[in-house]
């Protein structure tokens, strides 16, 4: 938005040409120099005459033959003439097209170009005159640049729905008395104050917590979970999976099926699917709870699983990853049987391109989605590879060797090696920020994944916060941009919440503030 608020061309130096005959010196001579232009002849009685003459001719020719004619005169002067015309016709170019569009009618058009620009350049436009002001005010130019941010950032658009200020976006209630510009106004820089002091709980790791005692009646160990704005559901050692109540982190219910741990669970709109150490994978009403269908085809534990418009992907101890096709809930369907690794495959993760997996035989292998044939191996860890996610080019995994690996899936190259973990790294979730990890010395990074993917930061600079609350394993975790999920050997699930921090404990250490939930 800064070109269009300029008000003309950036100026420059121009050198002196060197002129090749002793007219154009006299010239040069002349006119080089301001002070050396003679007044008196410039307003000799010849030069108006002739002057008036040229004019004459001038207005008597075409659009077109009066172009022609400037160019050639322009051709015949020197740099320091070219700068004085300049200057001239500087001021005759400049539009001030904002304030000619409304006076002509068309203030929506004004209106349009202005919603195009960043609040920098709308803070800027609104002091150049009472028209622009007018202009953005009328428009409600805040409040769209609001909404456009709300529609293309998820950052935004949580925060929009958690600190209540949505209901004044795009349409408002019936019956509601519409906000004025001023209050966009001042609600813009609201929020990205909440941004930044967001984004600093996340660099020094001020939080608060929430903690739920699963308490398990026979093994302990929560080993895996999602959640949403309205629960969590978690599948555990002692072979159930319980949903939470977010808001007062009671347990609201426990399926019960299964007769071996839930080691892996993923739910939408609809089911809820788990993969259990008995074999089998089971689909669940995520309403009612109601078990809806038993898939019984890995001959040993199902380590992990994934689902997504309409295929299923499952992994095994058995070696194996099986992909389904998905019709309904009730009609689940095995569609190829993936052999390659040579030991456990602990996880799995695809999209319409790539499925991925990582094994215990310390390899990645990827595959295409829709021929289910093998692609290429990615080959680097150390040891096992226990977790890993994969988005775009992008593969991140977690190994018994205690490294955490970034690949990139196109060629196969390991992009950095971050380490820090001093046991297996059990679990992996990056977004397009950061990485988080959980390992099995109870502890859990944030790490920056810009930086990381840039190989010219420094190894020491990667890992942004240690957060040391878990007394066991850690073996699952989700997060957003406003919190950690976690859970634990230790039969707990916590919730490291960066947005919620007291504002006086902002600039002090961590919050220490516990939530406890019993089921």
């Amino acid at each position: 938005m800064s070109e269009l608020l300029e008000t003309g061309f950036q100026e420059t130096n121009m050198e002196t040409c060197s002129l090749p005959d002793d007219s154009d010196k006299k010239i040069e001579s002349t006119h080089l120099v301001p002070s050396v232009i003679n007044k008196d002849l410039m307003e000799s009685e010849d030069f108006i005459r002739d002057r008036d003459l040229c004019t004459k001719y001038f207005e008597n020719w075409c659009e077109g033959q009066q172009v022609i004619f400037v160019e050639h005169l322009l051709s015949r002067m020197c740099h320091y003439q070219h700068g004085q015309i300049n200057s001239f016709l500087k001021p005759m170019l400049q539009r001030d097209f904002i304030s000619a569009l409304p006076a002509k009618g068309l203030d929506h058009i004004a209106e349009n170009i202005l919603a195009y620009v960043d609040a920098k350049s709308l803070c800027a436009a609104e002091l150049v005159c009472k028209e622009w002001y007018r202009v953005i005010s009328e428009g409600n130019l805040w409040k769209k640049l609001i909404e456009r941010r709300v529609r293309t950032d998820s950052l935004w658009k949580g925060l929009s729905e958690r600190r209540g200020w949505d209901q004044y976006l795009f349409k408002q209630r019936h019956g509601e008395t519409p906000k004025d510009h001023k209050f966009y106004r001042t609600l813009y820089p609201q929020i990205i104050h909440d941004i930044d002091r967001i984004e600093n709980n996340w660099r020094t790791g001020r939080h608060q917590l929430q903690r739920i005692h699963c308490l398990s009646e026979t093994s302990k160990g929560v080993y895996c979970l999602q959640y949403d704005d309205q629960k969590i559901i978690s599948g555990l050692r002692d072979n159930t999976i319980k949903i939470w109540d977010r808001s007062t982190l009671e347990c609201i219910q426990v399926l019960t099926g299964h007769t071996g741990s839930v080691l892996c669970l993923q739910y939408d709109e609809n089911i809820i699917i788990s993969g259990s150490s008995d074999s089998t994978v089971r689909v669940w009403n995520v309403h009612s709870g109601e078990m809806m269908n038993t898939l019984i085809h890995h001959c040993e534990a199902v380590l992990h699983l994934r689902f997504c418009d309409g295929i299923m992907v499952t992994c095994s101890k058995d070696r194996s990853i099986a992909v389904w096709d998905m019709q309904s809930p009730t009609e689940i369907n095995l569609r190829r049987v993936l052999v390659g690794h040579r030991a456990a495959v602990n996880v799995v993760d695809f999209d319409e391109k790539y499925i991925v997996s990582a094994s215990g035989d310390r390899t990645i292998k990827v595959w295409n989605t829709s021929t289910c044939e093998f692609v290429r191996t990615l080959n680097g860890h150390k040891r096992g590879i226990a977790c890993l996610q994969y988005r775009e080019r992008l593969v991140v995994s977690g190994s018994s060797d205690n490294t955490i690996r970034l690949w990139d899936i196109e060629c196969g190259a390991c992009l950095r090696i971050l380490e820090g973990h001093e046991e297996l790294v059990r679990c992996i979730r990056f977004d397009s920020k950061r990485i988080v990890s959980g390992a099995y010395d109870g502890k859990i990074k944030v790490w920056d994944l810009q930086a990381a993917l840039d190989p010219r930061a420094p190894a020491a600079t990667l890992c942004l916060r240690t957060l040391v609350e878990h007394s066991g394993r850690v073996f699952r975790l989700q997060f957003d941009e406003f919190q950690i999920v976690s859970s634990s050997h230790d039969d707990t699930i916590l919730i490291w919440d960066f947005l919620n921090v007291p504002p006086s404990e902002n600039q002090g250490s961590p919050s220490r503030s516990y939530t406890y939930a019993r089921n």
